[in-house]
């Protein structure tokens, strides 16, 4: 059984052990060994857990995914969603970015990206609600898709 809970600072050598295991396959798709969540260090992983929301999924005793999400005004910058590799395809993504979506209720909007070859990635979040808004080319090798997910109820005011 699969809890999520909010990361603490304790969780940030384990959530950045997890990170490059996970982004090792992304780093080959793009042929980019550098891609950002590769080279984040312990220090920076440990910044974002004090100063951000990183939620982190728990299978007993191990870390199985986490998410991290950051204000920017009124919406939620969603980012380094990510699962054990011999756990992908088993909901836990999907239950990590639902328990974002639930533990920043204020958040008009939950923006992220991705690059343009994860057809994975893409196939979950559009399942999930998001929608694409725009395409940006940032190397000869690597498009980001953004995507934007609304609330389906806004809170009455």
């Amino acid at each position: 059984m699969v809890e999520i809970t909010r990361a603490l600072p304790v969780d940030a050598g384990e959530i950045l052990t997890l990170q490059r295991a996970a982004y090792v396959t992304e780093a080959q798709l793009y042929g980019d060994p550098f891609i950002a969540p590769l080279v984040e260090s312990l220090d920076q992983v440990r910044t974002v857990i004090e100063t951000a929301v990183v939620l982190k999924a728990m299978d007993g005793g191990r870390l199985v995914g986490a998410v991290r999400g950051q204000m920017s005004g009124s919406t939620c910058l969603v980012g380094r969603l990510v699962v054990a590799p011999d756990r992908q395809g088993q909901g836990i993504g999907s239950a990590l970015l639902a328990a974002m979506h639930e533990a920043v209720p204020t958040a008009t909007a939950f923006d992220l990206f991705t690059g343009h070859l994860s057809g994975g990635n893409l196939r979950l979040y559009r399942r999930l609600g998001y929608r694409e808004t725009q395409r940006e080319r940032v190397q000869d090798h690597l498009t980001l898709v953004h995507l934007r997910r609304e609330p389906r109820h806004q809170p009455a005011r």
